[in-house]
This record gives structure tokens, C-alpha cells and sequence, in this order.
């Protein structure tokens, strides 16, 4: 199931993001403050970003927003420490 988001025009042209970016950062915008809000994990919220898992960390530190860290997460964490 995918959901598609009916943003007005004129919201849309205000955006202060070259017409070329607009997209990708609303994406960014909308998974960081679902993440900060707990209402994603940190790995759909990077999926939804489209942003590697460093990247995505780097841009929660750089806003100050914790990361939420479970024993899932150290599972994760490890299985792909080891896969390299």
C-alpha cells in the first residue's frame, strides 16, 4: 500500500528548495520528524529518506533529535558489522 500526499501549489512553489530537490526533501523533512516523534524506527525512516544508515544518523546529530536505541537496533547493528 503506498500513500499519496495532495500538497497545494502554492505550498509547493514557497518551498525554499530548487524545484529539482523538493521532493527528496520532503521526504527527508517528513521521516525526521516522524523518527523524532517515535513513530517510525530509525531504519523506515532512513527507507523513506532513501539515505544510507551513516547519513541519515549524521543528519539527526547535526538537529539534535536522539537516536532511539533498542536491543533490535544492537541486533541490527551487529548482523551488519559482521556482514562487512
Amino acid at each position: 500500500m503506498s500513500i499519496y500526499l495532495e500538497i497545494p501549489d502554492t505550498v509547493v512553489e514557497a518551498l525554499r528548495v530548487p524545484p529539482q530537490q523538493r521532493k527528496q526533501q520532503l521526504l527527508v523533512e517528513l521521516s525526521v520528524s516522524l523518527y523524532a516523534q517515535s513513530i517510525l524506527s530509525f531504519g523506515k525512516a532512513r527507507e523513506l529518506a532513501s539515505m544510507e544508515k551513516r547519513d541519515f544518523a549524521r543528519l539527526l546529530g547535526s538537529r539534535a533529535i536522539p537516536r532511539h536505541y533498542t536491543p533490535e537496533d544492537l541486533e541490527d547493528d551487529i548482523a551488519y558489522v559482521h556482514s562487512e
